[in-house]
């Protein structure tokens, strides 16, 4: 069974401060994008910008052995691109940018993924429902749903689209650990799973890929590619469960 770690109103708002110093951080990372920029570049103006607000750490650097402080994905990449200097984004990529801040002792997660100059309709469609998709995963985080709900709306936008839900990777509980129970996958039934609970935080991260939904990892042991080498999309907040529905912990409002 899983072991849920239910957050009080007080470690919510404490996860809602290092969510503020990410969404920042994810903020001036997108001003960087452009094509010449490096990927290696991004991750080192992420983790200053992080490591200058005092207390703030990146929760990735390190992590699991991962080198980077922001897994930079492009095009066919999924998840968990290696940062590089070798790595130079041109004009018509996507960049998937994953960043964690630990602040105060608990951990926030987000993504969002980056057109580089101007993009080809067919790959900002990709992005605009990806992240239209979150935007109903979220919707569903409230009291009386379950986990299933979650899934179940991620999926339906992104298959009336005609896209396809990456299924191997999932999201995750996230505060006291990077990652936490429960599991969040982009596709489920209603009513289904773990029920959600105030004072869950979970990070909510559709995974979509424009051809199939299989995927396959580098030999860098850590990059995920779409197994037809079509592009995918990958957008995610930290959110809260709470009485007053869902709360995003990783937005500069939050």
């Amino acid at each position: 069974m899983p072991v849920i770690q239910l957050k009080s109103a007080r470690e919510i708002d404490a996860m809602a401060r290092g969510g503020k110093i990410l969404a920042a951080t994810l903020a001036l990372l997108r001003g960087e994008v452009r094509p010449g920029v490096s990927t290696g570049e991004l991750d080192k103006i992420g983790e200053e910008f992080i490591r200058s607000h005092a207390g703030a750490v990146p929760a990735f650097k390190g992590l699991y052995g991962f080198p980077g402080s922001v897994c930079t994905s492009v095009n066919h990449e999924i998840v968990h691109g290696i940062p590089s200097r070798k790595r130079v984004l041109e004009e018509g990529d996507i960049v998937s940018l994953d960043v964690g801040v630990k602040f105060e002792g608990f951990y926030t997660d987000a993504a969002e993924t980056v057109a580089v100059g101007a993009i080809a309709p067919e790959h900002q469609r990709l992005l605009d429902v990806t992240r239209e998709a979150l935007a109903a995963g979220i919707d569903a985080a409230r009291l009386g749903n379950h986990v299933g709900d979650i899934g179940f709306a991620v999926q339906t936008i992104v298959e009336r689209a005609g896209f396809s839900v990456v299924r191997e990777l999932v999201g995750h509980g996230v505060g006291v650990g990077p990652h936490e129970d429960p599991q969040v996958p982009n596709y489920g039934k209603p009513k289904r799973g773990t029920k959600l609970a105030p004072g869950l935080t979970i990070a909510i991260e559709p995974m979509v890929n424009a051809g199939l939904p299989g995927t396959r990892t580098l030999g860098d042991k850590w990059t995920v590619v779409t197994i037809d080498g079509k592009r995918s999309a990958h957008f995610e907040h930290t959110v809260a469960v709470t009485e007053d529905g869902p709360r995003v912990l990783t937005a500069l409002s939050a």
